[in-house]
């Protein structure tokens, strides 16, 4: 028998075995542990979107502060006085 020959015939004696037992308490677990995980997932997400907004405010204050748009003023001449 060859590799793939030998492991059909494995899986097909598993499939026509009686199949085991299922605890009864298995969906309810199942159930439990998807809403954790969900808790968690819109946890995360929640705070992903608080540290970009915080990220945003704390930009834009800045940004009203410095006006990093603005030339900075020339230092190559000196003023001129007396025209």
């Amino acid at each position: 028998m060859s590799l793939p020959d030998r492991k059909e015939a494995e899986v097909r004696r598993l499939l026509e075995s009686p199949h085991p037992p299922v605890p009864t308490e298995l969906a309810a677990q199942a159930a439990e542990l998807g809403l954790r995980i969900l808790h968690r997932r819109q946890a995360a997400r929640r705070l992903m979107w608080l540290a970009i907004v915080a990220a945003a405010v704390v930009f834009a204050v800045w940004a009203a502060r410095v006006h990093p748009w603005t030339a900075p003023p020339s230092t190559v001449a000196p003023p001129v006085d007396g025209f």
